[in-house]
């Protein structure tokens, strides 16, 4: 016992406020109980679809013209909608997404501005648009031909059944509509078209050109959410076979298959086409040489290209008699896949050169880290000044100039723009999430494994979406005009920085910093296949990650992704304890270095008496107390504040006198009973010379002034600029930044 009392001192100098919190309800670490929904039959509290689960589907039969002349869409369709629910359904609803460009549109009425603040010419020339675009819908009918009661409510329209749908069967009906396409160069818009004046040409990337079913499931019900033009899109999966009729000189690049090569291709160019899907390399199937002379010609007849595509939520082409196309074969076993681009001569050398090879590469990477790529084509069109995806397509931007010429960064940008939206056939056309509600849940995954997989293809890709550095700026910005992540997509602040580049950050941090890439890499990989095919909620995502990981990561949810909380960790002070047989030599030392200190046999004139009782003292003790008590043993106790809210884990670096490091690791549950202040106590056996807290920039702290040990000021964002003058390379991931410098010792405190 008196031993015991004897090294008491260790704890009585250490002040912890374990249970100071009031209210333990508001402790950062209690679980995600109320956010998140009950566990049913159909999502399991692992994150799991239930053994019930069940969602709908719905086949379509499209058959659509391309007016080349006037710019327009006119087509009809045949859409099956198969009830899978244990509902009876009195009525379907469908998206009318093109209405978002009617006169009338929500989205123009709702646009706000301050003609006292800075207003871009695009701005005012959309109040004096005289567009007229929007559906103009001709019929809906019944499967007999009879008209079908359908109301019309801005993007969305109801059709009214003639009697209730019943669980398993299934109601088929048609719809025929025409609308004017938009010039997307002008007015905006994920599809639209490109007029290229010097040759008197169009460039058709067309999307959302059709009435499309809306997903009804357990969650929401039906999700009829309306259409303002940030919040994407929500969709059932189902088989398609779409006619498209064209110019007879436009080459078609579509979601899914090509049915018809032999009447819509030429002999040469089905030779080519059947050689490209055994080459490892990109091969030319319709050339440049042939495009600048279906450019100078501009066919008058037309022809019908047709395409089936199985088991996709949407489907999206892009036509023009200005493509030049190539593809190449990308392996998956026994399976092959076909990547292709279609490119105008503006695009090359650079698309010619890249493309394809990106879309292969992207294919890859991204399924390492999820399932293998399922369908049998991905395709880059170049369509300048945009990036979106569909099902198997995507339209992706930067071009080099009237010379051929571009520079590294438009090199760069046009990789990571198709990196981008080839990946988002995995997050989220397949893993179909709701875009409407959630866009992070699709652009966060999304830009975090486009980070993963530029770096793939080039270690020196200068990419920093996803370092935490990155996000700083935005989380120490103004609150008022910051939005949590699970925010709607249709509501939120700065949707870049929120939806896209936070979570990518976040998720960076959990694989690098919280979790581990194994961990991590096991659970995201068990999340896309639980989920592929499927439609997850926000909650699947969370409770898969903690399930498939053993970690618990409710903490980090609530704090990243339900609060607008930044970090910064701040090193209050800094205390050195060096014990003898009374007490304990105590110095508080705040933003002073280890020179401020004198040495312990220097602060004392010790008697002969106490040096006998001392002596005495350490007679009773076992040879590791004594070794504690020894004089070459050093306590180190540092006051810590959580002054950003955003609860994460401490990560130090000690340097000592003699030139060695060590580093580390304590996890964010320090803070799990006082989630404000915390202290610790480290232990050594020689001088440290300097503490820095979060050395690598691994938690995204936002101040790092209060982060050195002795006081060390940071520069400012204009001096770090000034210095990266001529430097615009760097890496991503932060996992390259932690290696241990050497002679550098790396340790995780529990």
């Amino acid at each position: 016992m008196k031993k015991n009392c004897a090294l008491l001192f260790l704890l009585t100098a250490t002040t912890w406020s374990l249970f100071s919190q009031e209210n333990t309800n508001l402790n950062k670490f209690r679980q995600l109980k109320q956010e998140l929904a009950t566990p049913n039959v159909y999502r399991t509290a692992s994150g799991a679809p239930g053994h019930e689960y069940w969602q709908q589907k719905a086949d379509y039969k499209i058959s659509i013209r391309l007016d080349d002349k006037s710019q327009k869409i006119m087509g009809e369709e045949s859409i099956t909608y198969h009830n899978l629910s244990p509902d009876v359904l009195n009525y379907l609803w469908l998206q009318l997404d093109q209405n978002i460009r009617a006169k009338e549109s929500d989205t123009y009425k709702t646009t706000a501005m301050d003609m006292n603040k800075r207003v871009s010419y695009s701005q005012l020339e959309s109040l004096v648009q005289d567009f007229d675009g929007g559906f103009k819908l001709e019929h809906v009918k019944d499967g007999a031909g009879k008209d079908l009661p359908a109301t019309v409510n801005k993007t969305m329209m109801r059709i009214d059944l003639p009697e209730p749908l019943q669980p398993g069967n299934s109601f088929t009906f048609s719809v025929k509509w025409w609308y004017n396409i938009n010039n997307r160069m002008t007015d905006g818009g994920r599809s639209g078209y490109e007029y290229f004046a010097d040759d008197d040409n169009y460039i058709y990337a067309i999307a959302q050109f059709y009435p499309r079913m809306a997903v009804y499931n357990e969650v929401e019900g039906w999700q009829h959410k309306q259409f303002l033009g940030a919040g994407e899109f929500a969709l059932p999966f189902g088989d398609f076979e779409v006619q498209i009729t064209v110019p007879s000189d436009h080459i078609v690049a579509a979601t899914g298959e090509l049915q018809n090569p032999e009447a819509v291709l030429t002999a040469e160019q089905i030779s080519r086409f059947e050689a490209a899907k055994k080459s490892k390399e990109p091969l030319i199937i319709a050339t440049q040489a042939e495009a600048e002379k279906a450019e100078k010609r501009k066919s008058r007849d037309e022809k019908t290209w047709i395409f089936k595509a199985t088991n996709v939520r949407d489907f999206a082409f892009a036509s023009s008699r200005k493509f030049i196309w190539d593809a190449m074969a990308v392996p998956f076993g026994e399976r092959t896949v076909l990547a292709m681009s279609y490119y105008p001569k503006e695009g090359n050398p650079l698309w010619e050169q890249y493309s394809t090879r990106v879309v292969a590469h992207t294919l890859k990477s991204y399924s390492k880290y999820t399932f293998d790529y399922p369908y049998p084509v991905a395709i880059s069109v170049h369509t300048d000044r945009i990036g979106m995806e569909y099902p198997m397509i995507s339209f992706n931007g930067e071009r080099p100039n009237k010379e051929g010429n571009y520079s590294e960064r438009t090199k760069y940008d046009m990789i990571g723009v198709i990196v981008h939206e080839i990946g988002h056939n995995f997050f989220p056309m397949i893993v179909n999430s709701d875009e409407r509600q959630w866009t992070w849940m699709d652009e966060g995954l999304n830009t975090f494994l486009e980070s993963l997989t530029e770096q793939a293809w080039d270690p020196t890709f200068p990419s920093r979406k996803i370092r935490p550095s990155s996000i700083v700026p935005y989380m120490r910005g103004n609150k008022k005009y910051i939005s949590p992540i699970m925010t709607n997509s249709e509501s939120v602040w700065q949707i870049g920085s929120n939806a896209y580049y936070k979570p990518a950050v976040a998720l960076n941090i959990l694989r690098e910093t919280v979790m581990g890439p194994e961990l991590f890499d096991h659970a995201l990989k068990e999340y896309a296949q639980r989920w592929m095919f499927k439609h997850p909620t926000p909650a699947d995502f969370f409770r898969t990650m903690e399930d498939a990981s053993g970690v618990d990561l409710d903490w980090f949810w609530r704090g990243w992704f339900y609060t607008t909380d930044h970090c910064d960790i701040s090193m209050e002070a800094v205390r050195w304890y060096h014990p003898d047989s009374k007490d304990a030599e105590i110095r508080l030392v705040k933003n002073s270095g280890p020179d401020d200190f004198t040495s312990f046999s220097d602060q004392f004139s010790v008697t002969e008496e106490e040096k006998r009782e001392y002596d005495r003292f350490l007679s009773t003790l076992s040879k590791e107390e004594r070794k504690i008590l020894g004089e070459n043993v050093h306590f180190c106790q540092i006051d810590f504040k959580n002054l950003g809210g955003l609860i994460m884990p401490v990560i130090l670096k000690f340097e000592f006198s003699d030139g060695t490091e060590e580093v580390q690791r304590i996890p964010a549950e320090i803070w799990r009973r006082n989630n404000e202040e915390v202290s610790k106590v480290f232990v050594f056996n020689k001088e440290v010379k300097q503490i820095i807290l979060d050395p690598y920039h691994e938690t995204a702290d936002c101040d790092m002034d209060n982060n050195f040990w002795p006081e060390r000021k940071q520069p400012t964002r204009f001096e770090r600029y000034k210095s990266r003058v001529g430097s615009t390379r760097g890496n991503s991931d932060n996992s390259s930044q932690k290696t241990p410098a050497k002679n550098q010792k790396e340790t995780t405190v529990d």
